[in-house]
């Protein structure tokens, strides 16, 4: 699609400061953007890119000022070029309509309307699929499990698979039945190779608007607020309960029976392993305050430099020591 600046401007809610009447097709980089597309800035840091540019456009903050380049004045520069990514480009387009002559569809088996399950999907007995659903190659969504309206599963994600639990006795871990189920609420959207386990008694939630990275594995048990943002690698343990808009950088690990308050951010790599109050920002392994988080690893850093002024002093306190004796 092109679109004057002008036409785009309106559709995402910005002001034109330049030449309205320029046009554009699509969206790139500040780096690789050329003459007819639109691009961003968000990020301060991004600034001196502005006059190196070669897009036609850049979407950026109200304070944002420039001789060099076109711009889309607006208070939230990240959603308006998100806006304007779906005006130009609109979202993936699937290549297949109606069942093929290949795939097993047991003739009690319902999907919701506008769902799409790509090649080499499995939904087990009893188990539910929404509306506008995307099921890409190879997610698999176990018995009972309840998928809702609007969710995207990418590829290699698996829905309601055991979870780890097991009662050892006089040395022999003897698996305790998983009959509980997994349900993923509207609008969420889980990466590639997740696992979320079913709960022992009871369900797994995924909570709405909850959007997932990949590789992300969720303990039996565990109920996700609405709203959260997980990146790759995150590891939470069974029976967590995780408040809404919380947010876990890559490779967070979480320990068991944990409350998670609501707004909370945790930085990367931090193992959690006490509950968090509501609006908590915590780093580090244990997880702790960022503010105190700071101080340790600055001091962590320095340990070796540290360690050798110990020496020191301790030499010196003992060379003290012996003058006095003697």
């Amino acid at each position: 699609m092109t679109l004057t600046l002008a036409d785009l401007a309106a559709q995402i809610n910005a002001q034109v400061i330049g030449d309205d009447t320029q046009q554009v097709s699509s969206a790139a980089t500040l780096e690789e953007a050329g003459p007819g597309q639109v691009s961003f800035l968000s990020n301060p840091r991004y600034l001196p890119k502005l006059a190196t540019t070669r897009a036609t456009a850049v979407v950026a903050a109200m304070n944002i000022t420039s001789d060099q380049v076109t711009l889309l004045r607006t208070a939230d520069p990240y959603y308006a070029f998100t806006q304007a990514m779906v005006i130009l480009h609109g979202h993936r387009r699937h290549p297949h309509a109606g069942i093929h002559p290949g795939a097993h569809v047991d003739p009690t088996a319902t999907v919701g309307e506008g769902s799409i399950l790509y090649p080499g999907v499995f939904v087990g007995p009893s188990a539910r699929i929404g509306r506008d659903c995307i099921l890409y190659p190879n997610v698999v969504v176990y018995d009972h499990c309840v998928i809702g309206d609007r969710v995207t599963l990418h590829a290699g994600t698996v829905i309601g698979q055991d979870g780890f639990g097991y009662a050892t006795h006089k040395g022999i871990h003897h698996k305790i039945p998983q009959v509980g189920n997994v349900i993923i609420e509207d609008d969420v959207e889980i990466g590639a190779n997740c696992a979320i386990e079913r709960a022992t008694l009871g369900s797994t939630v995924i909570g709405h608007g909850t959007k997932f990275c990949d590789l992300i594995a969720i303990g039996h048990g565990t109920k996700i607020g609405p709203h959260c943002l997980f990146v790759a690698q995150v590891g939470v343990a069974g029976s967590v309960t995780v408040g809404h808009h919380v947010t876990m950088a890559g490779q967070v690990g979480v320990a068991g029976h944990l409350k998670i308050g609501d707004k909370v951010t945790i930085g990367a790599q931090a193992g959690v392993i006490s509950n968090l109050d509501d609006q908590a920002t915590v780093m580090g392994s244990p997880a702790m305050p960022v503010s105190h988080g700071r101080r340790v690893y600055t001091y962590f850093t320095q340990l070796p430099e540290l360690a050798d002024r110990i020496k020191k002093l301790e030499q010196q306190v003992a060379e003290l020591d012996a003058a006095e004796g003697s």
